[in-house]
């Protein structure tokens, strides 16, 4: 037994030593790899090219996959794999371009810009060699001065008050100033911008937290209201900086967030709620989760650890949208009857109905939700 150790050491330090010297170079064609995308960046940064190209990576993807099948691997770890490469690529090009300005030296000013979604992007204009000015609430006795020459005026106040500081600004404005909000509901701002100001006019949406720390593949909604040529260097320096821009018409993008945002994080609300008044011990209760409802015990838990009156805004912001909740809740009480006479029939009657409503969004949804299982249960 003691001679077979020996003999296995000696050989397994052989293998190691092989597997060792394969690790250095794949360390080293990574380096090579960084090396070309930089040359990339350059030539992106020259031509105003964005920098995330879906089309060229998911081309990428699939000859990765045919490859790794023809190498006998496993074509998902490879994926995997190579979208943590494109991934960490994307994200040091942003740091690239983030220095790069579609028109450096434009005056900006951001209403709200010393809160965090306005400090955000005061950091990203600031960064691309924009001039900065930030308009706090209580900078108002200087309106009239920080409003001199800009070229962008970008109001990033909660959702009650952006109608209201519109009209305080718009009178301090230029003629060509482009006029932008990032409020979450894009209707009734835009139609009030339009209505204060005589110039370029656009809405947008940013549909991520300030914390996200990059627009990598982060999507943000433009809403057009007047002059959209001369707000065309905005939306370019968003996809500049990784954005995926989406083109919406304000009602159209506010129907959307009614599902999206509203109805989802009001569901999300009451399920907490819920777990509070039947005092659910939720550390015993994450011991008997499945990942699957360890995430979603996780998004619960992830609304109740912001700040509440962000989503209440979010959540009351309309009539339209208290009226939609109002109908999520009648139709859950549609249950009732079901639940009483223990009608399974009837419950499998509607689910095969709306799983066929679902159509092959189900199979998407099945991908999606495994990988992300599959991500979790790597983690924890």
């Amino acid at each position: 037994m003691e001679i077979n150790k020996l003999q296995f050491d000696k050989e397994i330090l052989s293998l190691r030593s092989q597997i060792d010297k394969i690790d250095c170079q794949i360390l080293s064609l990574l380096a090579k790899r960084q090396g070309q995308v930089e040359e990339v960046v350059k030539l992106k940064k020259t031509h105003h090219i964005p920098v995330y190209h879906p089309a060229r990576e998911e081309d990428l993807i699939s000859k990765i996959r045919a490859q790794a099948c023809k190498a006998n691997l496993d074509p998902d770890f490879m994926e995997d794999l190579y979208r943590l490469i494109l991934r960490q690529s994307r994200v040091n090009q942003i740091d690239q371009m983030e220095g790069k300005g579609v028109r450096p030296d434009t005056r900006i000013l951001i209403i709200g810009g010393d809160g965090q979604m306005g400090g955000f992007f005061a950091s990203l204009f600031h960064k691309s060699g924009y001039e900065v000015r930030i308009l706090g609430k209580n900078d108002w006795n200087k309106a009239k001065q920080l409003c001199e020459n800009i070229e962008l005026c970008l109001i990033c106040v909660p959702i009650e008050k952006t109608n209201d500081i519109i009209e305080e600004i718009a009178p301090f404005l230029e003629p060509n100033t482009i006029l932008a909000d990032l409020t979450s509901i894009k209707d009734e701002p835009l139609k009030k911008m339009l209505d204060a100001h005589p110039g370029p006019v656009t809405g947008l949406h940013p549909l991520f937290g300030p914390d996200s720390g990059s627009l990598d593949k982060q999507i943000v909604v433009v809403t057009p209201g007047r002059e959209s040529d001369s707000c065309r260097w905005l939306v370019d320096q968003m996809t500049l900086w990784g954005a995926v821009i989406v083109p919406a018409s304000a009602k159209e993008h506010d129907e959307i967030m009614e599902i999206v945002q509203a109805l989802r994080h009001f569901a999300t609300f009451s399920f907490g709620q819920f777990l509070y008044e039947k005092h659910a011990r939720l550390e015993r209760t994450l011991e008997f989760s499945s990942p699957i409802y360890r995430l979603e015990f996780g998004m619960v838990g992830r609304l109740f650890a912001q700040d509440a009156s962000l989503y209440s805004e979010i959540i009351f912001a309309t009539k339209k949208r208290r009226q939609l909740l109002k109908d999520y809740i009648a139709s859950l009480s549609d249950h009732l009857e079901m639940l009483e006479s223990n009608n399974k029939n009837l419950f499998i009657e509607k689910f095969d109905h709306i799983a066929k409503w679902f159509g092959p969004f189900s199979e998407q949804a099945m991908r999606e939700s495994t990988f992300l299982i599959n991500k979790l249960i790597e983690r924890f």
